[in-house]
């Protein structure tokens, strides 16, 4: 793996992966001409772009949900590059509003999904937004991810490795979080001040890479769904 220095103001380095050479080549095109992005590489297959992403480590991977080696093999790249990249941030192109791909996508780690038929000067901010942290999902999209989340989540408390990522403090206060409740409202179920549940969420996005929460609720998801597959392997 090379891993390249980023500096403040320097090009956000991105991989483009596409379905057909022809659309990659496209959309890399039109990236590269954003002064703020950097195309480091570009692929049409898993393969190649699980390759690019490690041996370049960019900052953003834009990766479609069908590559040349099947329908959805995007999607199961970009759980790799969870696992594996974890300073690249994903995003997922798809040609429709699918319910169980939207849901799909992030679950696996995407930042965003972006769809085909969206106007392109909406990308770079798409790009932009993820890049600052932040998740990018329209309001239907952001619905499909609220139904999913209707069954009780279990906040994860230790980490791939079996070490405890939250306390059993932050851990409580976290649940409580995506569970939809206010800090006023976390503060008085645990007998807190609204300052220290404040401190708490502070410390558990800091610990999770996350910065608000949604993003806390799919990293739970995300989470969840690790520990499903490792259970099932077993």
């Amino acid at each position: 793996m090379t891993l390249v220095a980023q500096h403040v103001g320097d090009p956000q380095r991105i991989v483009v992966a596409e379905r057909s050479r022809m659309h990659c080549e496209l959309l890399a095109r039109a990236l590269g001409a954003e002064r703020e992005f950097e195309i480091v590489g570009t692929a049409s297959d898993s393969k190649r772009t699980l390759h690019l992403v490690d041996e370049v480590e960019p900052g953003i991977a834009v990766v479609s949900a069908d590559l040349q080696d099947g329908p959805s093999a995007g999607l199961e790249v970009i759980a790799h590059v969870r696992t594996k990249n974890s300073h690249t941030r994903t995003v997922v192109l798809l040609d429709r509003s699918d319910r169980e791909l939207v849901v799909k996508a992030f679950r696996n780690g995407a930042r965003g999904v972006f769809f085909r038929a969206q106007h392109y000067e909406m990308f770079p901010k798409c790009l932009r937004t993820i890049n600052a942290g932040r998740v990018w999902a329209g309001a239907k999209e952001m619905d499909y991810l609220l139904e999913a989340l209707a069954a009780p989540l279990s906040m994860p408390r230790v980490d791939n490795h079996g070490g405890n990522v939250l306390t059993p403090q932050e851990s409580k206060v976290a649940q409580l979080a995506t569970e939809g409740l206010s800090n006023k409202e976390i503060a008085a179920k645990l007998e807190l001040s609204e300052h220290t549940v404040k401190n708490y969420m502070f410390r558990v996005f800091e610990k999770t890479g996350v910065s608000n929460r949604v993003a806390l609720v799919l990293y739970t998801m995300s989470r969840r769904n690790q520990s499903h597959a490792a259970a099932s392997s077993r």
